[in-house]
């Protein structure tokens, strides 16, 4: 039932929300689609509804900026409408659609029409990410300016990296100048071409083509450059190495402005699942050695990683139960990833509560320039409710997603989903 036009209680929970500094126990109303109060103590008016919350977390809904929704053309593996229902059964209420769809996401009436999809659907904001060049093909920019007035929030090519140095240098002026953030998937792929997973003794023994850690971070070296020469707001795409790592500190040290994303499979695997996983642990980048994790558990913690993002990519069964060199690339998060970056990085202690939620809700909202992640009166309720001490376990069966390709079917967490809702209106409701 929708309570959008009533006011609605939320009482007794921990309010913890990192964009304004607040974490306490405290009630939350919400009327009219925003915030109207929090305080330890708020009296509902007259019908009000009240919603009991004691023991819970309440956040701000979490904000992804990363994700594949596949339509339009592909909604075999995903549409808007799964893929923002699935957000929020994950508590995340605002997320940023990448534009490799068919046709590309390269026109306003194309990026126009994924708002109005994303409007109709009701669930999650869904915020588009206009293509970077025409067609995603690498050759010419798209018209920044008028794909930011029809509401992309940002450009990228992803699934492929800008083509060259030169190519990267024109649009990120053509973004600059719209307003816009450039994300690019870093990788070269003259040193990628072939491989299926991490370059190593596990590509050696299940007999696939490795992809170096190169790949990426020669690539991340090459983006630094270019916006050190020209200028911009660059956004790095899911980093998974030490040295992108390394680079992306360096460049932030010397006043870049440059952010990062990672991802929760490479913050909480390594290469040694895809043994056991197959084509299901297979994606782009691929998941490395434990180094790598643990330089990015340190990079999210410090905060030269801005934010977790989920690079949901779902496939059909049939693609990823291909063998490991024929599968797609990719593995989807949105229904997991709260719980498992809250399980894996949070209840073990290596990184703070508020630090993930910074780099869920406020952090990533700031790097694409969304008025979204915060909890404090007067703004959107965009709200996320999660228990923090029922384990529950990952079945993909019950996904609201359309895909089910996720290494963590059978995963015992913590950090459950109960409640999301998006402008004061019940879009989730698993209590």
């Amino acid at each position: 039932m929708s309570r959008a036009r009533v006011g609605i209680v939320l009482r007794g929970g921990r309010v913890l929300d990192p964009g304004t500094g607040r974490d306490e126990l405290a009630d939350v109303r919400m009327a009219g689609g925003i915030v109207t109060a929090i305080d330890k103590r708020v009296e509902p008016t007259s019908g009000d509804h009240v919603v009991e919350l004691e023991g819970m977390l309440v956040t701000p809904g979490l904000v992804d900026p990363h994700v594949h929704l596949r339509e339009p053309g592909q909604e075999a593996k995903e549409t808007i409408a799964t893929g923002a229902s699935a957000a929020v059964a994950g508590g995340f209420t605002t997320i940023c659609a990448m534009p490799n769809t068919q046709p590309v996401i390269d026109t306003p009436e194309r990026v126009r029409d994924v708002v109005e999809r994303g409007r109709s659907v009701g669930m999650a904001r869904v915020l588009p990410i206009g293509a970077a060049t025409v067609a995603s093909a690498g050759e010419i920019p798209t018209d920044a300016k008028s794909l930011a007035a029809a509401g992309a929030v940002a450009l990228s090519d992803d699934g492929q990296p800008i083509a060259t140095a030169e190519l990267l240098a024109r649009v990120l002026g053509g973004a600059e100048r719209a307003g816009l953030v450039v994300a690019d998937h870093c990788e070269d792929l003259g040193l990628s071409r072939g491989g299926a997973i991490f370059a190593g003794d596990v590509a050696d023994r299940l007999g696939v083509g490795g992809i170096p850690p190169e790949a990426e971070s020669a690539a991340v070296e090459r983006d630094l450059e270019v916006l050190a020469r020209v200028g911009g707001r660059l956004h790095l795409c899911h980093i998974s190495t030490a040295e992108s790592v390394r680079l992306v500190r360096e460049a932030k040290q010397a006043g870049l402005p440059v952010t990062a994303e990672a991802c929760p499979h490479h913050l909480t695997l390594t290469v040694d699942c895809v043994e056991s996983e197959g084509s299901i642990a297979k994606m782009n980048p691929p998941l490395a050695q434990s180094e790598d994790r643990a330089a990015l558990i340190e990079a999210l913690a410090d905060g030269t990683i801005d934010c977790v993002a989920t690079d949901h990519a779902p496939h059909t069964n049939a693609e990823k139960t291909r063998s490991l060199g024929e599968a797609p690339f990719g593995v989807i998060g949105l229904e997991t990833a709260f719980g498992v970056v809250y399980t894996e990085l949070v209840v073990r202690g290596d990184v703070s509560l508020r630090t993930l939620l910074a780099r869920m809700t406020v952090d990533p909202a700031r790097a694409f320039g969304i008025a979204r992640g915060r909890l404090e009166v007067g703004v959107p309720a965009d709200v996320a409710v999660f228990d923090l001490d029922q384990e529950w376990e990952v079945e993909p069966e019950r996904f609201r997603s359309k895909a089910r390709n996720t290494p963590w079917s059978g995963a015992k967490l913590r950090g459950r989903p109960t409640l999301t809702m998006v402008a004061g209106e019940v879009v989730f409701d698993g209590r």
